[in-house]
């Protein structure tokens, strides 16, 4: 049996290279002078949306996964730094030459919130029961994919198989989406869950959930078992955390100035420069997977043209983006953001090319009105594009489309409006991103068999995207990937605009909060200095 952190050489492989630009910012100097820890004190932190549901095995918005996070752990972590795969609950592991059968060793004393163990049979319920989830497992069923057994031949023995190579799932195992619940949750419903009736194994528990208020977690004494990256062990340092909702920007601020809030995790780049005159700590750090996009439904009108969706990309002129997005971000370059492993740099394809786009679009018939928009048949060549992130950058792609004729009308709204636009399919585009330190996201994201983001029927790209998921030579997959990102960006099934870079702002006596190799928050080494 191998020791768990002995990553096969293949998965090493195809992890690496993205990892040496993860790190945006390094932690102030005077925080790796700090004194030691204190224990104590409940940190207040401000989230600037609702995360509608806080069940990390279900959902995928950041939001309600940096919650997520802190109520249940992995088998494995990942090294942000690295990306090298190490043990969490799982003290070690081996793998099968063709990657379809993984065999992993768990901790001893381990349990959940409820107080019950955790154990072989509560890695294969969870499993199997996120399966089962099906689509509301926006993210872990597709880490499942292909799912054929799983065996528990000891308590601490559990034995997973697929029915194909799977060089994602080690990976996998790292993120909260594969996190674990007790017996208690996975009987209840997914609406309840969603609204909190979580019991996990992670550092804290959730003890309140106000839709659009706030959240409450509560430190769990008995926690034992950190990440083998934690810096500490035993129980966190925090007592709890008190999470509020203030969607306004300039509340966030005063707050934190203020000393209202401990960590604001929603700085705006028009905020960096008095946080940093204020010599106030900022942490950022870009987000590797799929960059912020507009994903076309090729099921509805508009969004049915490639001519429309490449000229959509053609004219929006990304470089002009910089001048109001954060300093530390970077208008997309391909589909993948560039602390990807194994992404592919599409900059020739994404030229600013507003001459292109209007050429295309009089081909396709769409033809200039009076006021600039263009029409076909009596129809304006407008859509309406409803989203809930923070991303002021829309406006200046608002204006960029309509120099060419095409009328982008926003509507910022909440993550659960969204949801119910997006479940209905009465849509032309969508508007996010998907963050993953692997570029198996873009199989998550695009797979006809899967989520389907496009709406359309299974092609070439599918099967690029299924082959990368399984092949375990690294340079296969890379040019795989590379065939498959080409493909999506010159369809227009991905129209790739900024990278997201995770920006915020703490106190000057927060100390220990730091990301995860995918961008979220891990509090479980935070404490707060008095």
């Amino acid at each position: 049996m191998k020791e768990g952190r002995a990553v096969p050489a293949a998965i090493r492989a195809g992890l690496a290279g993205g990892f040496v630009a993860m790190i945006a910012l390094a932690a102030p100097a005077a925080w790796a002078q700090a004194p030691e820890p204190k224990e104590g004190g409940v940190l207040r932190v401000a989230f600037e949306g609702d995360p509608n549901c806080v069940d990390p095995q279900q959902v995928g918005n950041n939001t309600a996964l940096n919650i997520g996070r802190q109520l249940t752990d992995s088998l494995t972590d990942q090294h942000p730094e690295t990306g090298e795969i190490v043990p969490w609950l799982a003290k070690e592991w081996t793998v099968s030459a063709d990657s379809r059968e993984f065999t992993f060793r768990l901790r001893d004393g381990v349990t959940f919130s409820d107080g019950t163990p955790f154990d072989a049979a509560a890695v294969k319920a969870n499993f199997e029961g996120i399966v089962a989830l099906g689509a509301r497992s926006s993210l872990g069923s597709t880490y499942l994919n292909g799912l054929e057994s799983i065996e528990t031949p000891a308590a601490d023995t559990v034995v997973i198989r697929f029915k194909q190579p799977s060089a994602q799932f080690l990976q996998a195992t790292s993120t909260m989406s594969l996190g674990f619940f007790a017996a208690s949750t996975l009987g209840t419903s997914p609406e309840e869950r969603c609204q909190g009736k979580l019991a996990g194994t992670g550092p804290f528990t959730l003890t309140e959930f106000v839709n659009n208020q706030h959240v409450r977690l509560a430190r769990r004494d008995d926690y034992n078992w950190p990440s083998s990256l934690a810096t500490h062990a035993g129980k966190a340092w925090l007592e709890g955390i008190h999470i509020r909702i203030i969607p306004e920007s300039g509340v966030r601020i005063g707050s934190l100035v203020s000393g209202q809030i401990d960590v604001n995790t929603g700085v705006l780049p028009q905020d960096e420069r008095l946080l940093e005159a204020q010599k106030f700590p900022i942490l950022a750090r870009p987000n590797p997977g799929v960059v912020y996009n507009l994903f076309p439904n090729e099921a509805r009108p508009i969004a049915d043209e490639r001519a429309v969706r490449v000229a959509i990309s053609k004219a929006v002129n990304r470089e002009e983006l910089r001048a109001v997005i954060s300093k530390f971000q970077n208008p997309a370059i391909g589909a993948l953001a560039r602390t990807t492993p194994l992404y592919k740099d599409q900059s020739a394809d994404l030229v600013f090319d507003p001459e292109g786009a209007k050429k295309l679009l009089d081909e396709a018939g769409w033809v200039p009105g009076a006021d600039g928009i263009r029409a076909r048949d009596g129809k304006p060549l407008s859509f309406k594009l409803t989203y809930w992130q923070n991303a002021p950058f829309l406006e200046l792609v608002q204006q960029q489309l309509r120099a060419v004729g095409i009328d982008l009308q926003l509507d910022r709204s909440t993550i659960s409006q969204v949801n119910a636009i997006q479940a209905s399919k009465q849509f032309a585009f969508q508007f996010y991103n998907l963050t993953r330190a692997d570029p198996d996201v873009l199989r998550t994201v695009f797979v006809a068999t899967g989520r389907n983001v496009n709406a359309r029927a299974p092609g070439e790209v599918d099967d690029l995207l299924t082959q990368s998921s399984a092949t375990l030579d690294t340079g296969t997959r890379r040019d795989l990937i590379a065939r498959a990102s080409d493909i999506l960006v010159r369809e227009g099934h991905s129209i790739p605009l900024v990278e997201l870079t995770t920006v915020i702002a703490t106190g000057k006596n927060i100390h220990g909060l730091h990301f995860e190799a995918s961008s979220r928050l891990q509090f479980y080494d935070t404490w707060i200095a008095r």
